[in-house]
């Protein structure tokens, strides 16, 4: 062969080889680094905007299994005529019911892959049990649907965690994880002032007693907010078709998990059957230290049940009681989405954590040992605001298990429904709640637990 020629092929080859060297822009099918950035927070600000509705959800999903604390203030025990234990036994049941459902819910949610029918159609269900507990007449009919309202609210929150971890990155999850949970935080400050606006307003309306009318709104607004959810709500990047989302924007969605991960989120990770998910979430030791110690959390903050009693040891009356019970969950409200952020912008999580609770024992310390109004009142802010590094836990759960999703789902549900326990722990470990000491034994029995 003459040299020319194979100066030339040579020349070819290693002109191939650069070329293939040289790494393609991976943005190039988006239109460029500014194109798929300009796209990028488009695509957020949708999500962000149809994410909202999980917040509204929460707050109904937390007063509809509260309401009952405030039926009981206009003669919920004696129509129904209930004896010692019997309403005790009425909050407990919920939990029951709760706990059991939530881990089937999350794998059959990441099954269907459908949320935006899955979740609401739950939602309907349980505005129905809960609109049919103004119907009840006895203990066993209050009981029946107690039981399944807290079997049907348990898709709600860790498929709301599961659904937002598909679409949001590692770096975004703290502050999401912050804006739902603040649902629950507000309904901690406003469920009370709700339910007292329809308990005074209701009484003798249509010949019903106040507490039956209070069954029948909350559950009727749940029914009406579900509704608007299954036109609001998104699925999954990989089962979200036309609507509100483009191809591109779709395809996007998925390449950003894909970067965030290192790997895709469905075929290249999933192995095994339905019940892999599971096995693996199950053999995971991190799982269970986090149910461990998500269960130590929710038991230090079983105070907030008891929160208008604690607020009631500054010696206030029920209204002023129940007003002064608003700022400290606005306060904690607002730092957990600080809090929150922060974590996220700096990609830490302990320390906004522990510090969290570390005020919040300052806070458990401060009520026990004064009766001072003012240092009072401190204290409530200071235990309170413990929920910013309870939610910043619950990204950090999210963060530890990315892949597969139907792990991810099994652990969210897993860890959320082993730390209901601390509820029912929670509500046992009240001592004796009599005479101006009485909010003492509620904060001592649970600082240990910080």
């Amino acid at each position: 062969m003459p040299s020319s020629q194979r100066s030339l092929e040579s020349g070819s080859l290693k002109g191939a080889v650069q070329e293939k060297r040289e790494p393609l822009d991976p943005d190039l099918e988006f239109g460029g680094r500014e194109a798929r950035r300009k796209l990028e927070r488009r695509l957020l600000w949708m999500l962000d905007l149809r994410m909202s509705i999980l917040v509204f959800i929460y707050i109904l999903n937390y007063i509809d299994r509260n309401n009952a604390g405030a039926a009981r203030l206009r003669g919920f025990e004696a129509d129904l005529g209930l004896k010692k234990q019997e309403f005790a036994t009425l909050l407990s049941i919920l939990y029951v019911g709760y706990i059991l459902m939530q881990i089937p819910s999350n794998m059959f949610l990441n099954y269907i892959g459908k949320p935006s029918l899955y979740l609401p159609a739950c939602m309907i269900i349980w505005g129905t049990i809960s609109t049919l507990t103004g119907i009840t007449e006895n203990f066993v009919g209050a009981l029946l649907t107690r039981f399944f309202l807290g079997f049907m609210e348990a898709a709600f929150f860790p498929g709301a965690l599961f659904l937002i971890s598909k679409w949001y990155k590692r770096s975004e999850l703290g502050l999401r994880t912050a804006i739902l949970y603040c649902g629950n935080i507000i309904s901690n400050a406003f469920g009370a002032l709700i339910a007292s606006g329809i308990l005074d307003g209701m009484q003798g309306k249509l010949g019903h007693s106040a507490w039956r009318w209070l069954f029948y709104i909350e559950g009727a607004l749940t029914i009406f907010v579900a509704i608007v959810a299954i036109f609001v709500l998104p699925d999954f990047p990989t089962t979200t078709r036309g609507r509100w989302l483009s191809d591109e924007e779709r395809h996007l969605a998925m390449r950003r998990m894909e970067e965030d991960a290192g790997v895709g989120d469905e075929t290249e990770t999933e192995v095994g059957g339905h019940a892999a998910g599971l096995i693996m979430a199950i053999k995971d030791w991190k799982v269970w230290w986090f149910s461990l110690a998500m269960t130590s959390q929710v038991v230090a903050l079983s105070f907030n049940a008891y929160f208008p009693t604690l607020s009631a040891t500054m010696g206030f009356n029920t209204t002023v009681t129940l007003l002064l019970c608003a700022p400290p969950f606005v306060f904690t409200a607002i730092l957990a989405f600080l809090v929150s952020r922060h974590s996220d912008k700096t990609g830490e999580r302990f320390y906004h954590i522990t510090i969290s609770y570390a005020v919040g024992i300052v806070g458990f310390i401060i009520a026990i040992c004064t009766m001072n109004t003012a240092a009072r009142y401190v204290s409530l802010f200071l235990m309170a605001q413990s929920y910013a590094g309870f939610v910043v836990m619950y990204a950090w759960i999210s963060n530890t298990f990315p892949r597969p999703p139907s792990k991810r789902a099994v652990a969210l549900a897993l860890v959320n429904a082993f730390s209901q326990l601390g509820n029912v722990a929670g509500s046992l470990s009240v001592a004796d709640m009599s005479g101006p000491h009485h909010g003492d034994p509620l904060t001592a029995t649970r600082m240990p637990f910080v």
